[in-house]
C-alpha cells in the first residue's frame, strides 16, 4: 500500500459491498501530519479516484448538486410511494451531468421522530442517526415546497430536531488518519445552496493505535450519505432520498437509481413509536472491566508519578475503561439509545453502524464544535459529581465542585487549551461564561463556552484538526497524553471520544463520542467511560467517577446480580 494509503468512497445499495470507489493520493516529502486522526498537506497533488478499474479526478467538481421538493403528505407511507414515483420518473430522463447528487425530499405534515423511523427501518445497513440538543435549539431550516403546479411556495421545517438515515448513496472510509484530501473528496457532495445535503459520520480517537476485531469495519474514519433519510423538525416530518452518480466512476446514472429503488422497497413505512422503557435484556451476574480496579490503581498512581515529576510536561491525562456487558438477549441498539433520550435533553445522541458491524451509539453532552458560515462555538466540559435527590444536597455539590481546586485544574487546562487553538484560527474568541456547572440528569460538570470568528470557511479541516483531540478526553499537553495512554490502557477506543458528527456546504456539527456504547448482536455491548488525572486525582474516586458514567447505561438493564469480575 502507498505511504499515503487508500480511501474508500462507496456507492453502493444496502445489501452489496461489491461496488466500492478508492481514493489515493500521493505521498509528499512537504506533508505534515497531526499525531492524531488527521493529516494535511502543504502541497496537493492531484488525487484519483477509481471504480471498476476507471479513473476520475478528485479536483474535478461534481456537476450536478441539486434539491428537489415535492408537495406534501400526510403519512411516512404516503411519502414513501411519493419519493419512488419521482425516482422512477427519472429512468427515462438523461443525466443532467456526467457526475452528480440529487436531493428528492417530501414534507410530512405531522411530527414523528427520527428514531422511530429508523428504528422500523431495522434490516437496512449502514444506517445512522444524529440528534442535537433539545434544549438549546436546532439548526434553523426551513423546506419550500410548490403547490403542485410551481407557482408558489410554502415553509415548513422549522427547528431541526434529528436526522436518521439508512442505505449508502456514497460512503468514505480508510484505515489510514483523516486527510485533508479526505475532507476534500468528502466536500465535493456538498454545496451551500442545499443545506440539508450532509455526510454523517465518525472519526477514531487515535488512528495510529491498532485497530480491533470490534471496530476493525469502521475504519479511521466513515462517513456516509444515505440513500432514504429521514428529518425530524418542531412541528414536522421530512423524507428525503439521494440519487448520486459518477461516470468516471462506472456508477452510472441508472445504477444510481436502481440502487436507490431496490433500498426504497424494503423501507419500513410503518412506523411505531418507541415506549422508551428499560429494554428486556438479561445481563448474567458479571461485567467484565478492563482494566479492573487492581490495574486502574495502579495506572492512575503511575500517571500521577509523571505528573509530579518535575521533569515532565504532563500536567492532565484522560484514562478510560471498557465494560463488558454480556447479555443473555440481544440489546436493540436503536431501543437502548431511546431510553437514553428521556435523561438526554441536553446532549447530543448519535448511533452509527456500517454493514456488517456492531452499532456506535450514545449519549454524549460534550460538543467538540460548531461551525455556521464564519460562526464557530465549542465548549469546554471537565469535573463531575453526581445529581442529588434534594435541591439543597444538589446546591451543596453544585458548590463542592465550583470550589474544588483539583477540578478547577482540570477544568481550566481544557477552556484554556480550546481558547488557544480557536485564536490560532479566529479573529477574536469570546469566553462566556468564564466558569459555571451544568447541569445534566445524573451529573453535573464545570463548563464554559467559547465563541469565535472564522477568519475563512475552508478552515474547516483545521477546526476539525486542531480541536481534536481535547484535554477533556485525552489530556495536556497532547502528544505526552496520548502517548501515556498508548502505553496503559489495554483495550481499543476505537471510535469513542472521537468526533461524530457532519459536514454540510455552509455549516457542519461534530460532538465528541463520550457516553457511549458498542453494541453487536450475540456479543453485548461494549460501555466505555474516562475521567481526568491531574495532581490530587484519587485513584478510587476517579473510579466511583467511572461508575457514575457508566450507569445511564447499566441502570437500563435488568441485573441479575450486581457482582463485578474484573479482567486485566
Amino acid at each position: 500500500m502507498a505511504a499515503a494509503g487508500r480511501c474508500i468512497s462507496g456507492f453502493r445499495n444496502s445489501e452489496s459491498t461489491k461496488c466500492f470507489t478508492h481514493i489515493s493520493a500521493a505521498a509528499s516529502s512537504t506533508s505534515i501530519r497531526h499525531w492524531i486522526c488527521f493529516s494535511r498537506q502543504k502541497v496537493h497533488p492531484p488525487c484519483s479516484l477509481s471504480m471498476n478499474g476507471c479513473e476520475g479526478d478528485l479536483s474535478v467538481p461534481v456537476g450536478t448538486i441539486e434539491t428537489r421538493t415535492l408537495p406534501p403528505v400526510l403519512t411516512p407511507a404516503m411519502a414513501t410511494d411519493r419519493l419512488s414515483s419521482a425516482v422512477s420518473e427519472l429512468k427515462s430522463d438523461l443525466p443532467p451531468s456526467s457526475s452528480g447528487i440529487i436531493r428528492f425530499q417530501v414534507p410530512i405534515q405531522q411530527q414523528i421522530e427520527a428514531i422511530d423511523w429508523l428504528h422500523a427501518q431495522n434490516q437496512l445497513l449502514p444506517r445512522f442517526l444524529f440528534s442535537g440538543r433539545r434544549k438549546t435549539g436546532g439548526s434553523d431550516f426551513s423546506v419550500d415546497y410548490a403547490n403542485g403546479n410551481g407557482s408558489s411556495h410554502s415553509s415548513v421545517g422549522r427547528g431541526f430536531v434529528s436526522v436518521a438515515g439508512v442505505g449508502a448513496a456514497v460512503y468514505f472510509r480508510h484505515f489510514r488518519p483523516f486527510s485533508f484530501a479526505d475532507w476534500r473528496s468528502i466536500k465535493r457532495f456538498l454545496c451551500k445552496s442545499c443545506p440539508l445535503i450532509r455526510a454523517y459520520g465518525a472519526i477514531r480517537f487515535d488512528a495510529k493505535a491498532d485497530i480491533s476485531t470490534e471496530w476493525e469495519t469502521f475504519g479511521s474514519f466513515y462517513f456516509m450519505v444515505p440513500q432514504v433519510e429521514f428529518d425530524e423538525f418542531d412541528g414536522n416530518s421530512v423524507m428525503a432520498a439521494y440519487v448520486v452518480w459518477d461516470n468516471t466512476l462506472s456508477w452510472t446514472w441508472r445504477k444510481a437509481i436502481d440502487s436507490l429503488q431496490t433500498t426504497l422497497d424494503k423501507v419500513a413505512v410503518f412506523i411505531v413509536k418507541l415506549k422508551k422503557e428499560v429494554p428486556k435484556a438479561v445481563v448474567p451476574s458479571n461485567i467484565l472491566h478492563c482494566p479492573s480496579e487492581e490495574y486502574w490503581d495502579i495506572a492512575v498512581n503511575k500517571a500521577l508519578q509523571m505528573i509530579n515529576r518535575d521533569s515532565s510536561a504532563l500536567t492532565k491525562v484522560v484514562l478510560a475503561r471498557s465494560s463488558r456487558i454480556n447479555t443473555i438477549t440481544d440489546i436493540d441498539p436503536v431501543a437502548w439509545l431511546s431510553c437514553l433520550q428521556v435523561e438526554g435533553e441536553d446532549s447530543y445522541q448519535f448511533c452509527i453502524q456500517p454493514p456488517d458491524a456492531p452499532a456506535f451509539i450514545g449519549n454524549t453532552p460534550e460538543q467538540l464544535f460548531h461551525r455556521k458560515q464564519l460562526n464557530i462555538s465549542s465548549e469546554a466540559l471537565a469535573g463531575t459529581r453526581a445529581r442529588c435527590g434534594s435541591r439543597a444536597l444538589d446546591h451543596e455539590t453544585e458548590m463542592d465542585l465550583l470550589s474544588s481546586p483539583k477540578d478547577d485544574l482540570e477544568f481550566t487546562i481544557v477552556r484554556e487549551s480550546i481558547r488557544r487553538k480557536l485564536e490560532a484560527i479566529c479573529s477574536w474568541v469570546l469566553v462566556d461564561p468564564q466558569k459555571a456547572v451544568r447541569k445534566l440528569s445524573r451529573v453535573q460538570h464545570l463548563y464554559a463556552q467559547l465563541k469565535g470568528r472564522l477568519r475563512s470557511q475552508d478552515d474547516e479541516f483545521d477546526i476539525l484538526s486542531s480541536l481534536h483531540p481535547s484535554p477533556a478526553v485525552c489530556g495536556f499537553p497532547t502528544e505526552e497524553a496520548r502517548l501515556l495512554i498508548a502505553e496503559t490502557e489495554r483495550f481499543d477506543r476505537g471510535m469513542y471520544a472521537g468526533p461524530v458528527g457532519w459536514f454540510g456546504g455552509e455549516e457542519a456539527e461534530f460532538a465528541v463520542g463520550i457516553r457511549s456504547a458498542l453494541v453487536k448482536q450475540g456479543l453485548g455491548a461494549l460501555v466505555y467511560a474516562g475521567t481526568g488525572i491531574v495532581k490530587g486525582s484519587s485513584p478510587s474516586l476517579e473510579w466511583e467517577e467511572l461508575e457514575l458514567k457508566t450507569s445511564q447505561f447499566t441502570k437500563l438493564l435488568r441485573l441479575e446480580a450486581s457482582v463485578l469480575r474484573a479482567v486485566k
